[in-house]
């Protein structure tokens, strides 16, 4: 199989990439290394993954005309994992723009391409940032998401009703997931675990929002990379060539098309998280305590429902196990700062 990944040099397209080409698969890599965190690390990425003969790396942004259109006439992928965006709750307020250009204009590139040569699947990311101010927990691919509390969330729900309008016209099979708050190896420099980390190290005090109450579902990067390759040998059957596989199901009735959650199901507290942390560091927090800014959302909970009946296993890594193999590679890559 060739696949082409989008974000290849981001944190899950990089997770992603590196299972492929362990498996014999051939990747083509499409990023822009954007320079909203450290473009060494990113780099760092794609020279981890160029120790594989089978990846080919791609310097280009989305937004740029035409860039990924010549890529895909080129390499004929079979396969498309889009995981390029601009990313970040907190980001979005400060230049909303990035998110217009990468994640509105880049992805409609994307339809494009995958429209002008056509794949056995695209599967595309969302985020659990789509539910918005739903209060019904845990959330369900079918409830209503009608309420984006930021633009990033806004953009994401825009990319999913985008992809199921192509899914509709051009019949290409899609399938549409939103995350989790995605943990592990490699990981984001602006979420909270990496951010805590390297305060912790250096003595500084770290700031707890919601007061550590607030709830995420928590996702280990490689159970996530499971669920993504367990999903991609499952395409959305077009319209009247099969049906739902359960009452969970979200196929569409019009177009090759499916939205999954991909998250364990077992939300823990932010406290429950940093005492994690503590243990794998071997060192106590200063602990300043915040409310939650905008755009935040007191809890995260996935079904998993849909999930499971598609690829009958979930996520299942606990923080115990997930935060120590972070701290690890932290300490590798980065040494005890």
């Amino acid at each position: 199989m060739h696949a082409l990944v989008t974000g290849s040099a981001g944190f899950i397209g990089h997770a992603l990439s590196r299972r492929l080409l362990a498996a014999g698969h051939a990747v083509t890599g499409f990023d822009g290394l954007s320079p909203y965190y450290d473009v060494a690390l990113k780099r760092a990425r794609h020279a981890d993954l160029a120790r594989h003969l089978g990846f080919e790396a791609v310097e280009a942004r989305l937004e740029s005309p035409g860039a990924l259109l010549d890529v895909m006439a080129r390499v004929r992928p079979d396969v498309v994992f889009h995981l390029a965006a601009q990313a970040g709750v907190r980001y979005s307020l400060i230049d909303p723009g990035a998110y217009v250009e990468a994640n509105l204009v880049g992805f409609a590139n994307l339809l494009e391409a995958v429209r002008a040569h056509p794949v056995r699947h695209l599967l595309t990311a969302s985020t659990s940032s789509a539910y918005g101010g739903n209060a019904s927990v845990p959330f369900r691919e079918t409830d209503r998401a009608v309420s984006p509390l930021t633009l990033y969330a806004a953009s994401k729900l825009a990319n999913e009703a985008m992809a199921h309008s192509y899914a509709h016209l051009f019949r290409v099979p899609t399938t549409a997931f939103r995350f989790f708050t995605v943990y592990g190896p490699w990981g984001r420099p602006d979420m909270a675990l990496f951010l805590f980390t390297r305060k912790i190290l250096a003595g500084e005090p770290i700031e707890v929002f919601g007061e550590g109450a607030a709830e995420r579902d928590f996702t280990f990067i490689d159970d996530l990379v499971d669920a993504i390759l367990a999903l991609s040998e499952r395409p959305p059957p077009q319209p009247g060539e099969g049906g739902p596989v359960s009452a969970a199901d979200t196929l569409s009735a019009v177009a090759p098309y499916r939205l999954v959650n991909i998250g364990g199901g077992r939300p823990a507290r932010l406290d429950a998280m940093i005492g994690a942390l503590e243990v794998a560091l071997g060192r106590k927090a200063e602990r300043v305590l915040k409310p939650l800014p905008p755009g935040d959302v007191i809890r995260t909970h996935a079904s998993t429902d849909l999930l499971h009946d598609l690829v009958g296993s979930l996520p299942e890594t606990p923080l115990e196990t997930g935060i120590p193999a972070f701290v690890k590679w932290y300490l590798d890559y980065y040494g005890d700062q």
